[in-house]
């Protein structure tokens, strides 16, 4: 351990004990990788997965968490047999999700769930007046305005994970007295990013899974491709950085390097810089305020020698335009843009409809969705579900 480290840790006195909703994903599984690197600063305090429950006893088996938890009741007797030998607590279901999400003891809980289901437990962490590490930017997408209350009432502060906005955060260090005119979200284009419409007509799901520059999950990859993750990324940052939509702008940069920029109302912009790697960002939001050295891949200027930028394209990538929209309506109409994605976006991952399809399903149920002006948490489950109903239906019209 470094004479650095040793220093840093002697501010805390005590590793940070952190809970991972989501281990077996891309996020959680990079998160152990950090973890690893450096075990006198953190530690893997509980594990959860949804079903992967092979993967999450070989993870316990590996970081010894005093609680794993598997979401699926069906896999409980298959995790607790496997682990029967080890001095570990596990239980099972979403409500145990909660639980572990508000221990006392811990000090960061990583929100690295898909989806929706991510919500709960967050909410939890939240009232647990836990520091959030947010990785399910679904979370914000959802119920942004009830979530950011939330965090200021119960003083819990949340620290970005996504690349781009972790970027942002960085770039905003040491100037959040400055007045922000404008956010600039990066996006690489995906893997379409030079496809025509007539050609996007028929891709199919392997050639949407296949992204050109990061090694992410499936959904995230699929919404990449979409580019309805940007849009996310930009509904989340209007929560996260309390600048409203229209000062938010989205430029897609192929190589990935910049992550996203700060401008200031003086026209000077801020860049974060790096190599597409998820474990820097996460490991900055366990460190934080501090940084801590790292084994990961170095910015090579000699390989990266040039950069370049362009607008997206509204006409192949209505996503983006369907996300704005949502946001400008406000209310529930980011939940029912959501909700419909993540059945548009199941339903191209299994062959049932085509890619052109899901922004269509997106853009009639967020038109035809419950939608409530100023919702509470019934609500937004309200309107989750309602949603849900309607972008199913619209499935059989492919």
């Amino acid at each position: 351990m470094s004479r650095t480290t040793r220093f840093l840790l002697s501010l805390y006195n005590m590793k940070k004990k952190i809970t991972i909703l989501g281990s077996t994903g891309s996020i959680g599984t990079q998160a152990l990788d950090v973890i690893e690197q450096h075990p006198d600063a953190f530690e893997a305090y509980a594990l959860t997965a949804g079903h992967n429950a092979d993967l999450l006893i070989r993870q316990a088996r590996k970081y010894n968490p005093e609680f794993v938890v598997i979401a699926d009741k069906t896999e409980y007797e298959h995790v607790r047999e496997a682990l029967a030998n080890l001095p570990m607590k596990v239980y099972a279901g979403p409500e145990a999700l909660c639980e572990v999400a508000s221990l006392d003891c811990v000090d960061i809980v990583l929100t690295a769930m898909v989806g929706f289901a991510g919500l709960r437990p967050t909410i939890a962490a939240i009232k647990a007046h836990k520091t959030i590490a947010l990785a399910n930017k679904e979370t914000l997408v959802v119920a942004g305005a009830l979530i950011t209350q939330l965090c200021l009432e119960n003083h819990a502060p949340i620290i970005p994970v996504d690349s781009e906005h972790s970027a942002i955060f960085q770039c905003l260090m040491g100037a959040q007295e400055n007045e922000i005119e404008k956010l600039i979200i990066t996006a690489s284009g995906g893997p379409f990013r030079t496809f025509t419409y007539e050609q996007m007509r028929s891709v199919t799901p392997q050639q949407a899974l296949n992204h050109p520059n990061w090694h992410m999950g499936a959904k995230i990859t699929i919404d990449s491709a979409t580019m309805m993750n940007k849009g996310f990324e930009v509904t989340e940052a209007r929560w996260l950085f309390d600048v409203t939509h229209d000062r938010i702008q989205v430029v897609v940069h192929p190589q990935s390097v910049i992550h996203s920029m700060v401008q200031f109302i003086d026209g000077a912009v801020m860049a974060q810089l790096g190599t597409p790697d998820m474990r820097l960002p996460i490991q900055l939001a366990f460190s934080y305020p501090n940084r801590l050295k790292s084994n990961n891949e170095r910015l090579s200027f000699d390989h990266y020698n040039t950069l370049t930028f362009e607008n997206p394209d509204p006409e192949r990538f209505p996503c983006l335009r369907l996300a704005y929209e949502a946001l400008r309506r406000g209310g529930t109409a980011s939940c029912l843009v959501n909700a419909a994605n993540e059945v548009a976006n199941q339903a191209f991952r299994d062959g049932r409809i085509p890619f052109l399809a899901i922004p269509d399903i997106i853009e009639q149920t967020m038109e035809n969705g419950a939608f409530t002006t100023s919702p509470d948490l019934d609500d937004y489950f309200e309107s989750d579900k309602e949603a849900r109903i309607k972008a199913t239906e619209l499935l059989a019209s492919y």
